[in-house]
């Protein structure tokens, strides 16, 4: 009886075991199935025509859930839709309807200003009475005896051989005709199918009449419409779009062509890279050509420099609207279209406007680009981003909406982009014929007033508005796939997130070239490329002077300081100069410094005004900066002088740790570009308002099996401010931390070590200088208290952290403790004392020059028992002649700019 109970027990338990893993498994497939609902409707991209009609298995879900996981839009959205309500309170006005999108709210309560706060409630509010995007707008691109929807009959598939191959999505609760034909459309393809109820597909070919069957064979009602037929199990209801296949034109490549060609060259420059803007000019410049400047609204140094132009040369116009653009704003595309209707109406003759930054450098002569669009005039080159077009959408972001204000690009929401048009798009550098310009720019019709509006609230609007417009336009057939550029993308650097202070996005950005990319320019030479972007001869000049010899530049030795570069930091003419606290305050204190020098050889000099500040490069290594400042003599007289100076090294490694020889930077600095890997702020010039970070990089024969080291931070008072922990792997060996320090931070010495558990790595020091100024004014007794007090209050409790020789101890901590209270009261002429003995331990004067006193002076100048050299006439000063970093003089037979 025992037995007989045993065996139906073991009989019984073996089948509820079996039906619990079937449930759970049918319960995974089940998931597994309608997963894309969680993004409704999830675009499954197909990378080859030949694939399987089957349900996902778990490893191709779980790629899903990691792609939507990695995307921006995804996380964002958790991180911006924790607030569901919006505070009125936080508002000086009543909203004119209630704010339903969490993105919009969060984007309300984080803008800053109560016009911003009312500029996104208003345009929300509109969005949400559905009444401000168009619902459907025109093409204007004929179509071969196409008619939308027209029905071809329901088709035989094969599941290995789709008779629409190009495009396959899933829609599990919205898939129908009406809603496949409106995704086969944004996509330009001319036939769309739909088939097994839930599923899409476009294609570039008709289908055979030999796979035609009967209707009746097309059964199954539409996830989104049951009204509606969606194909059957290998069935495909197929139908026209009323698009013809498109084909963007092949440019022709007559080098031979003699006919003449004038270009408008629309340059839209930013930052302070005022000799590159040259050299770039310089390498472009014929007098049949033409160069329309726009310079950003906030760039008063360029903009102000770059005008001097307009007096010498008649076709170099400076743009008059000046916009504020940033990283993928609307702004971005109001400035081309602005810049583009001033270019038509100055009278110019032209035949094509191609638009390029100070990035941007020719990578062939002029005459080679002359002659390419000569032979291909009336056409329009845009680079298409050569994805499936869903994805595209997502990617970039074109299906949300976005608002410029703030000098920020806030998401409100998601949106439905207008229906009967195809949406294109990829690269914002472009190469546009007259016509098209004049259409683009002129009169509006339905088409353009639509894209308008849609175009102003897109994030990188001018990476796909002129795409848009070609594709639906009657210029159509003049789509020309190739931007003319090369591009250096490195996207495991460049896809870094390193804009999210500015957009609600998560983008990309190509990086510099350097010496080790020659080879892809070098690749370019049969190619229909003509520039390449980026350079930076800030980053690297090496790059640029090959270039130049590449496209035939060949007196590059015959030029003095060929290897050297400027790039101006600080000018006292800018609008901003007076308030530039730190920087005056650390300028202030090098040339206190470098008087006392000079006072000790009995030049006895009065420093009362600092003029400009230059970062100097070598052969792409940083020499330091140039301080070029006015002092007065003893007999009243004023003169330039310009001092060079560079920071001190800090850097102590501890050889005797087994990590120590494959250290190979350990360093600490403000404005880190993690694309570049590199410390913008080169002069590590960091105040009690700076945002330090720790650069580290490991040689690759790094001993990386226990490799949990931790760093310590110590600010000035030997306090540990901060503690982080560095785990090192092969694939991490060059990176940087961001600790959690708050501002004010104290200033004085700090120090960063390295420790392999108890064991001093590496260490380093860098210094947070005292502010002399604050708001362009002497820093008063209240402000002192307040910004150089510190955080200390605010640091975390480090108690387990006893490395003995690198934490003061008791004793020591108390020293400190009082020597900072002192210190952090002192102003004026004690302040001043206490900020120079802090810079003189971290900076070294290299030497100073006097610029030009009297035409005839080309030697030194003797100033007590100091002599000085001539600035124009030694090889670092930034007044010294650089003829590649300044505009040439016009030579009259050639039409270009000789180097002067």
């Amino acid at each position: 009886m025992a037995c007989m109970f045993r065996r139906i027990y073991f009989k019984y338990t073996k089948c509820i075991v079996i039906t619990i893993l079937v449930a759970f498994f049918v319960q995974i497939l089940v998931a597994i199935r309608f997963f894309p609902s969680i993004e409704n409707d999830i675009i499954l991209k197909r990378n080859s025509p030949v694939f399987e009609k089957q349900e996902l298995d778990a490893v191709s879900a779980r790629k899903v859930i990691s792609r939507l996981t990695d995307d921006e839009g995804f996380s964002s959205r958790i991180k911006h839709q924790t607030t569901s309500r919006l505070r009125l309170e936080e508002l000086d006005f009543i909203p004119q309807c209630e704010i339903k999108s969490k993105e919009a709210i969060s984007a309300i309560h984080r803008a800053k200003t109560q016009a911003c706060k009312h500029e996104i409630v208003n345009v929300t509010c509109l969005i949400q009475s559905n009444i401000f995007y168009p619902k459907i707008l025109p093409s204007y691109c004929s179509a071969r005896n196409a008619t939308y929807g027209k029905e071809l009959g329901c088709f035989q598939d094969e599941k290995k051989l789709r008779i629409l191959s190009t495009f396959y999505g899933n829609y599990v609760n919205s898939n129908s005709p009406t809603n496949c034909l409106d995704i086969c459309i944004q996509a330009g393809f001319p036939f769309a199918g739909v088939q097994y109820g839930s599923e899409c597909f476009c294609g570039e070919n008709r289908p055979s009449e030999l796979a035609k069957i009967e209707n009746n064979f097309c059964d199954m009602p539409c996830s989104g419409d049951t009204t509606k037929i969606c194909g059957g199990y290998f069935t495909m209801n197929v139908m026209e779009t009323g698009l013809s296949k498109f084909l963007p034109r092949t440019p022709k490549t007559n080098e031979n062509n003699k006919e003449p060609v004038r270009i408008v060259f629309l340059l839209t420059l930013n930052g302070r890279a005022l000799r590159q803007v040259y050299r770039l000019i310089n390498s472009l410049y014929r007098s049949n050509h033409y160069f329309f400047i726009h310079v950003d609204k906030r760039q008063d140094y360029l903009h102000r420099k770059l005008s001097e132009l307009e007096k010498q040369f008649a076709n170099i116009k400076l743009a008059s609207h000046r916009y504020s653009s940033i990283w993928g704003g609307a702004s971005l595309l109001q400035m081309l279209l602005t810049s583009m209707k001033d270019i038509s109406e100055l009278g110019w003759k032209w035949d094509y406007v191609i638009n390029l930054s100070e990035s941007d450098f020719p990578i062939k002569s002029i005459e080679h680009l002359e002659n390419f669009l000569a032979a291909n005039k009336g056409l329009n080159f845009v680079k298409s981003h050569g994805r499936e077009v869903q994805r595209f959408i997502k990617k970039q972001g074109l299906d949300k909406s976005f608002i410029e204000c703030e000098t920020h690009m806030w998401r409100i929401g998601d949106r439905k982009l207008p229906r009967g048009i195809i949406i294109d798009g990829g690269s914002d550098w472009i190469a546009l014929s007259p016509n098209f310009v004049s259409y683009v720019v002129g009169k509006h019709d339905e088409l353009l007033t639509g894209l308008d509006v849609i175009f102003r609230h897109t994030l990188l609007p001018a990476e796909s508005f002129f795409h848009t417009v070609l594709r639906n336009s009657a210029f159509c057939n003049t789509y020309v796939d190739n931007n003319l550029h090369v591009t250096n993308w490195k996207r495991k650097l460049g896809c870094k997130c390193q804009y999210k202070h500015v957009v609600d996005w998560c983008g990309c950005s190509p990086n510099d070239f350097k010496t080790e990319d020659w080879p892809r320019i070098q690749n370019t030479q049969d190619r229909q490329l003509f520039f390449a972007r980026k350079f930076e001869p800030i980053i690297n000049q090496e790059i640029i002077t090959r270039v130049e010899q590449f496209i035939g530049y060949d007196d590059h030795t015959m030029i003095k300081n060929y290897q050297a570069y400027w790039q101006s930091i600080y000018n006292i003419n800018d609008l901003t100069a007076s308030s530039d606290d730190l920087l005056l305050t650390h300028a202030g204190s090098i040339i206190r410094h470098n008087t006392k020098i000079l006072r000790e050889e009995l030049c006895m000099v009065e420093p009362f005004e600092v003029i400009e500040i230059n970062l100097y490069n070598f052969a792409d290594v940083y020499k330091g900066n140039l301080i070029l400042h006015r002092v007065m003599l003893n007999d009243g007289a004023e003169i330039l002088i310009e001092t060079w100076y560079k920071p001190k090294k800090h850097f102590e490694i501890n050889f005797e740790n087994r990590y120590g020889d494959s250290v190979k930077i350990f360093k600490v600095s403000s404005d880190y570009d993690q694309k570049e890997v590199i410390f913008r702020n080169f002069a590590n010039i960091l105040g009690p308002l700076s945002e330090p970070n720790l650069l580290y990089q490991f040689s690759s024969d790094v001993d990386s099996k226990s490799n949990n080291l931790t760093v310590i931070w110590l600010d000035p008072s030997g306090l540990i401010a901060e503690v982080n922990i560095l785990h090192l792997e092969e694939n991490n060996l060059t990176n940087f931390i961001k600790p959690s320090l708050k501002v004010p931070l104290l200033p004085g010495v700090w120090k960063v070590g390295l420790f392999d558990r108890s064991n001093l790595v590496v260490s380093t020091k860098f210094l947070i200088t005292p502010l002399e100024y604050f708001s362009g004014k002497e820093i008063t007794q209240q402000e002192v208290s307040i910004i150089h007090s510190g955080s200390q209050n605010s640091y975390k409790k480090y108690t387990y952290v006893k490395p003995l020789s690198f934490v003061p101890n008791t004793e020591e901590s108390a020293l400190l403790q009082k020597i900072v209270q002192a210190n952090i009261k002192r102003v004026k002429n004690d302040l001043k004392e206490w900020i120079d003995n802090l810079t003189s331990s971290f900076y070294t004067i290299l030497g100073s020059c006097v610029s030009v006193i009297n035409k005839n002076s080309i030697g030194k100048i003797k100033c007590g028992r100091y002599e000085f050299d001539n600035c124009s006439t030694t090889a670092w000063s930034s007044l010294s002649p650089d003829p590649k970093g300044t505009i040439g003089k016009l030579n009259e037979k050639t039409g270009r700019l000789d180097r002067m």
